[in-house]
């Protein structure tokens, strides 16, 4: 009996033992309120107290309908018009006596560019003289053999010689003035062996090819002068985008050296039908503001609208960008106490960009929903959420 009741005795000391039951995973979470268990979310939500929303800046607005346009994204150049570049050469050569143009410089029509050297210049004013004082004869004989042939004096083929040669030494000066106006020498008056070189057109020297004591020939280009009041903007379309490219259409363009990236604007008014080397086509489109401050030649990045249509646009900072997905924030309904806020991640199709704004589209399951969106401090959003399960 003795060795009996030793066995009965840990048998019931081990089922007393076995009686206190581990507290169930769900007691465990009822015991701590406030623990790890209770704080995580589903993986698209994030919830800020008042002070993180402020200093994340984040503020709530809704989409808005744009219009907004499909275009072909090109590049090109401002360019003017043939008739506003102007070569000046010196018609009959010489060497460059003066000269104080710079390049920039601003000439109106009819100002002085250089000055012209030229010993030939003596002998076409001589030509000239010599011609007109042989014109004044022959007028004085052809009106004596004229009324002596009137009178049945003279014969009549005196007359016509003399009307013939009259009207030879005409032509001849007046051939020998136009010479002269067009080398810039004075008609009459005093010889001079320099020619004065205006500017055809008023503008801005692009080009200064000379200097002081240069010898230049007619062919010679010695200034390039631009007016700049009608410019347009010259743009490069790959063969394959130019159906899509239609007279009238705007242009939207920015200079490559603005900083700012202010927008201007243009329409298409002449499309090439010539395809270059490179399998390019030319489009011109006129500017809708003309600006004294464009300059020839500078670099445009330019969009042609090939159409325009209303679509739900949000800022460009209210869509957010993880991975190959964009995505936006939406405020929910209820929030956790007070002070604090719930934001929930939605997947959505991004569309073009435009002025600041960026057309999207919501999921199916999202639309139809009155939903505020997150349109500043999105990306602050998104760092706290991706970091929050980092953590876990």
């Amino acid at each position: 009996m003795r060795y009996l009741a030793l066995p009965l005795v840990l048998l019931g000391l081990l089922s007393g033992c076995g009686s206190k039951e581990a507290p169930t995973e769900k007691e465990e979470t009822a015991a701590a309120p406030g623990g790890e268990a209770a704080e995580k979310g589903p993986a698209d939500r994030v919830t800020l107290t008042a002070a993180e929303q402020q200093v994340g800046g984040v503020r709530l607005g809704a989409l808005t309908e744009r219009p907004m346009s499909g275009g072909l994204k090109v590049n090109g150049v401002l360019d003017v018009p043939p008739e506003n570049l102007v070569s000046v050469s010196a018609p009959l050569g010489g060497f460059v006596d003066r000269t104080d143009l710079l390049q920039g410089s601003r000439v109106r029509a009819g100002q002085v560019l250089a000055v012209i050297r030229n010993p030939d210049f003596v002998q076409l004013q001589q030509d000239y003289q010599e011609t007109r004082s042989q014109l004044k004869f022959a007028k004085a004989e052809y009106e004596r053999q004229g009324e002596l042939y009137r009178q049945e004096v003279a014969p009549q083929k005196n007359f016509q010689r003399a009307q013939a040669e009259y009207e030879g030494l005409q032509v001849k000066t007046n051939a020998q003035a136009a010479r002269l106006r067009l080398a810039g020498l004075p008609i009459g008056g005093n010889i001079v062996s320099t020619a004065i070189l205006r500017a055809p057109k008023g503008g801005f020297v692009k080009a200064v090819n000379v200097s002081i004591g240069q010898s230049v020939t007619p062919t010679d280009v010695l200034f390039e002068i631009v007016n700049p009041e009608h410019l347009h903007v010259e743009l490069t379309v790959f063969e394959k985008d130019i159906p899509q490219v239609k007279e009238n259409q705007l242009v939207r363009f920015s200079l490559g050296n603005d900083s700012l990236s202010r927008e201007r604007t243009a329409h298409v008014y002449l499309i090439s039908k010539t395809i270059s080397d490179e399998r390019t086509v030319r489009v011109h489109a006129h500017l809708d503001r003309e600006d004294e401050q464009l300059l020839p030649g500078t670099f445009v990045r330019a969009v042609i609208e090939t159409n325009r249509v209303t679509v739900p646009t949000l800022p460009e900072k209210a869509v957010v960008q993880y991975g190959a997905q964009s995505y936006v924030f939406v405020a929910t309904d209820s929030g956790p106490a007070a002070g604090r806020a719930t934001y929930r991640l939605v997947p959505v199709t991004r569309g073009v960009s435009e002025d600041g704004y960026t057309e999207f589209h919501l999921p199916a399951t999202e639309q139809g929903k009155p939903l505020r969106f997150v349109v500043e401090g999105a990306y602050a959003l998104l760092g706290k959420l991706k970091n929050a399960e980092e953590e876990e």
